[in-house]
């Protein structure tokens, strides 16, 4: 598949702080990534450099196949920022119109229909909206936008589940009818995990994991038995958590397990649940903990 974005050994340093360090990302076109991360572990770093706001202190960046030079803003992409910086006295409708001029790909009667869907006033004013209502104007202009690489940071914040998932489905029925790559920059991945394809998984200025989300459905998985049990069957296995109660032990695990494997297991009393993926993220960005 075609690299739409290509980021090699990037680094990004603020005095002693290495905020990303020798990072590589690849983005293939038409396919909806997910970058998960907690607050600190450098995604908007990563992001303000792919989009031209930073420039790395070393490393390269590649968007369409074009190295991208200091200062320069890629072409034929669209950032939809965490916090954006509307003039609070422009309306909602004025904002609209001046995203338009940016994206030669714009789509109005698309802006037109989800300034309906998600319930906004075009002639409300900025500084009038709440702080959800704000995302939802940067959602439709990245929508709106078509750009072949589009990134929203952060899309749902301030939204309640009803509108998240609102938001979620609209973007899922537009990227049918227009493919393009999409990246969803957030912290909450039980809730991407029916919209992105694959995930970035970003701790300490690095990438901890890049996987497709039905791989780590398959190899995240919870185990609990006996300690010795347990304990003989963990052994030499990738651990993420590991809680004793006693003589009885539970633990988080992720990689690959034969059927045969599991049926010995099981003949020893050990019994086999599913991870959920936010309890998976969490497990794996502390580094594996174990408790008594």
């Amino acid at each position: 598949m075609t690299d739409v974005l290509k980021c090699s050994s990037l680094v990004k340093a603020y005095g002693r702080t290495e905020a990303v360090k020798s990072l590589n990302l690849n983005l293939n076109e038409h396919t909806i990534y997910g970058l998960l991360g907690r607050n600190g572990a450098g995604k908007t770093t990563l992001l303000d450099m792919i989009t031209g706001g930073l420039f790395p202190d070393g490393g390269e960046i590649r968007v369409h196949g074009q190295a991208l030079r200091r200062g320069e803003v890629p072409r034929q992409t669209c950032y939809v920022r965490e916090k954006n910086f509307y003039p609070g006295g422009a309306k909602v409708g004025e904002v609209l119109n001046m995203a338009s001029t940016f994206y030669p790909d714009w789509d109005s009667a698309l802006a037109e229909r989800l300034l309906g869907e998600f319930k906004l006033n075009s002639r409300k004013k900025m500084r009038q909206l709440s702080r959800g209502m704000e995302s939802l104007v940067g959602n439709i202009v990245g929508l709106a936008s078509r750009a072949p690489l589009t990134i929203f940071d952060e899309p749902v914040l301030g939204l309640d589940v009803l509108m998240r998932e609102r938001f979620y489905r609209v973007l899922l029925e537009d990227y049918a009818e227009y493919p393009r790559t999409i990246l969803l920059s957030t912290h909450l991945i039980d809730e991407i995990a029916t919209v992105v394809e694959r995930v970035y998984i970003m701790e300490s200025g690095d990438i901890l994991l890049n996987e497709e989300v039905e791989q780590i459905r398959e190899r995240a998985y919870l185990v609990n038995g006996s300690g010795g049990a347990v304990e003989a069957f963990t052994s030499g296995r990738r651990v993420l958590y590991r809680e004793n109660y006693g003589s009885h032990t539970i633990a988080a695990l992720y990689g690959e397990i034969g059927a045969e494997e599991r049926r010995e297991a099981q003949s020893r009393g050990i019994e086999f649940d599913g991870l959920p993926l936010q309890k998976f993220f969490a497990y794996l960005i502390e580094g594996g903990q174990e408790h008594e």
